[in-house]
């Protein structure tokens, strides 16, 4: 394929193709010139022998009937004579509008993901398109990234509506399956994670115990709003989405999450046109930044260590007084500028000082406001205290109160006493002499420097020998017991008992807690709840509880893989028991990898498995898998839900060859 037709060639003599913009499974895709119309468009093209011919053409016929402006729509279908391609081949071609813009998958890899209310107006635009197709029973059957595109006048553009889906060999869409595509969308543009099935550049979402993580698990700042709009729809688990609708909002079609997505966003006006900018500035090779400022805030300079370049002689303007005047309202909340350092001399033509610029402030909504300057400077702080004059605790005299009158000792050698010498006092409050002085009366005890406890206390030898004869019976105590344990007695030296005693308390097996064992007798019936009739190749289920592993169940090989984006969530088996009892772990031997497992007990047998918990998970990356319970679960029926399949020639399909449940049996 890729050598019966090449960029320069004309096809059915109309359509110049110009660049190959694709090429997947043996099928092109072209930006090509109508030469008949003078315009742009896109052209799908596939070999005419191809078995995804005939869908492409009925996905052709299917689209023409959505009228909508947001749906690139298809122009031209039909198939070439064989003459067309350069080894004979009939080739089958759609023909659609072309746009020039930017797809969602290139807009996050660029920006990072989007502020709320935008990323809501998007997928809103794509959800009101959705709504319309689904009135006239035609669903797009792939939405992912790439499929949404915003164009240069700002509009929201829905690309490859049915086409694209048969291009990939899928069945033609279902609106359920739109409807999740929807919420996998705004997912994607929240947190630049895509959480579909289906295949996209975007890096795929984190998942943890079989379920996908909430937006705001994934980015912080995501409105509550939109996190459970996205959570109800992905992770379907507790019951349909229609039961999670917002108000009166049913989540289980398109136009009820378009109405939420409406509310959300509010007015959308200069949401278009914010688009139009980035995408100029874009093109004009400038990076997206944050929102600039108004008018009436300016960015201060920072001081420059030396002076300032003399500037270019300019014409001294002629200044207005009169329109030049400042507004007062801005004045009044502006403080005068400070004064310059002295080594930086200002320029001599400067009029106006630039005001200090605010910190920016960012909220939930991704909206950006600014810190506004300071209106006054904060008061100094306030000044130290002074140094007393006198030492703390020392007499005033000048209270009023009575003082004691200090003498001046003399020490042994005539002179004041110093420190450590009986009788120092470290100032003296009448005489203003400085010297030490005592106080006569004061109350001050003088310390007792030595203290020699007496040599002979009462009571204390016999506290030493009390202690020493202690120690040394159980030294011998010790010996004893050591001597009677090595001649085979008891510590106290009897002979032992031949039998055990009944009645000193349960052996060593009674307390040793008995492990799981295998069930025995368990039957086993294919499980497939979501299929019409509810089948899966029943005939082989018995096969894996049959001890043979060479013998197996499988599955029926699906085009897409299993999960909340898929035909199905999942198919597996149900084992019967026989009675209630416990289970505390399904062992499995699986055929392919890698396969993820989620394990259900209940006392009944189950019609399905949404409004159940799983009691376990685990994806198994070769032949073998034990899924283990954090605690057993009592119950009769075991399910074990295939979530995920390992994929084989034509699509994904799995096998189970052999299951054994480990418990408690009744």
């Amino acid at each position: 394929m890729p050598h019966a037709i090449r960029p320069g060639d004309v096809l059915a003599e109309r359509y110049r193709l110009i660049d190959l913009l694709d090429e997947s499974a043996g099928g092109l895709f072209y930006r090509a010139h109508d030469t008949s119309l003078d315009r742009s468009v896109a052209v799908h093209i596939i070999r005419g022998d191809d078995s995804r011919a005939e869908l492409l053409r009925e996905a052709a016929r299917t689209s023409a009937r959505v009228v909508d402006r947001r749906i690139l729509r298809v122009l031209d279908v039909d198939e070439t004579p064989d003459r067309t391609a350069r080894d004979g081949t009939a080739l089958c071609y759609v023909v659609n509008e072309w746009a020039t813009g930017i797809s969602l998958d290139i807009l996050l890899a660029d920006e990072g993901p989007l502020a709320p209310r935008r990323a809501a107006w998007i997928i809103g635009e794509v959800a009101a398109t959705l709504e319309a197709a689904h009135a006239a029973g035609v669903a797009h059957g792939r939405l992912v990234p790439e499929n949404v595109l915003i164009d240069r006048t700002g509009s929201v553009r829905v690309i490859g509506f049915a086409v694209d889906a048969a291009l990939h060999g899928l069945p033609a869409g279902r609106a359920s399956g739109d409807v999740t595509g929807l919420a996998a969308l705004l997912y994607s543009a929240l947190t630049a994670r895509w959480p579909g099935m289906a295949g996209s550049v975007v890096r795929a979402a984190p998942q943890a115990h079989g379920r996908i993580l909430r937006p705001r698990q994934v980015r912080a700042g995501v409105p509550r709003v939109l996190d459970t709009l996205c959570d109800a729809v992905l992770n379907p688990d507790g019951g349909a989405p229609g039961s999670h609708a917002r108000g009166t909002y049913d989540l289980s079609t398109a136009g009820g999450i378009g109405e939420a997505l409406r509310e959300f966003v509010g007015d959308p006006s200069g949401l278009a046109d914010a688009e139009v900018a980035a995408i100029r500035r874009r093109e004009a090779g400038q990076r997206p930044s944050l929102p600039t400022m108004t008018s009436t805030t300016t960015v201060a300079l920072p001081p420059v260590a030396g002076p300032l370049p003399e500037p270019a002689p300019e014409p001294e303007p002629v200044v207005d007084v009169a329109a030049s005047a400042p507004d007062p309202d801005l004045v009044a909340h502006q403080e005068p500028d400070p004064e310059p350092p002295t080594e930086v001399a200002p320029p001599p033509e400067a009029t106006e000082r630039p005001t200090e610029a605010g910190i920016p402030i960012f909220d939930d909504d991704g909206e950006v406001s600014w810190l506004a300057k300071r209106a006054e400077k904060p008061p100094p702080p306030p000044p130290f205290d002074d140094l007393p004059e006198r030492p703390l605790f020392a007499p005033d005299p000048t209270d009023g109160a009575p003082v004691r009158q200090p003498r001046v000792p003399v020490g042994a050698s005539g002179a004041p006493p110093g420190p450590g010498d009986p009788g120092y006092w470290p100032w003296d409050t009448s005489t203003g002499t400085g010297h030490p002085v005592t106080m006569s009366g004061s109350g001050v005890i003088e310390p007792v420097d030595d203290y020699d406890e007496p040599e002979d206390t009462p009571g204390r030898s016999w506290l030493w020998l009390a202690a020493l004869v202690a120690a040394l019976a159980l030294v011998l105590l010790a010996v004893v017991v050591a001597f009677n344990v090595g001649r085979g007695r008891t510590p106290l030296g009897a002979e032992p008992d031949d039998e055990p005693s009944q009645t000193t308390g349960p052996t060593t097996s009674q307390t040793t807690e008995a492990g799981p064992t295998t069930y025995s007798d368990v039957t086993a019936d294919d499980f497939d709840p979501q299929a019409d009739p509810p089948e899966e190749n029943p005939d082989e289920a018995p096969l894996v509880v049959d001890g043979d592993p060479a013998t197996a169940w499988h599955t029926s090989t699906y085009s897409q893989q299993l999960g909340p984006g898929g035909l199905k969530t999942g198919v597996g088996l149900v084992l019967d028991l026989g009675a209630t009892g416990g289970v505390s772990e399904v062992d499995l031997t699986l055929g392919g990898a890698p396969t993820s497992v989620s394990v259900y007990v209940t006392d009944t047998a189950p019609r399905g498995v949404r409004g159940l918990s799983p009691a376990a998970t685990a994806t198994a990356t070769g032949p073998e898998l034990s899924v283990t319970l954090d605690e057993p679960v009592a119950g009769r029926y075991v399910v074990v839900w295939l979530t995920s399949l390992p994929q084989v020639d034509g699509g994904f399909r799995g096998e189970v060859a052999e299951v054994s449940v480990l418990g408690t049996p009744s």
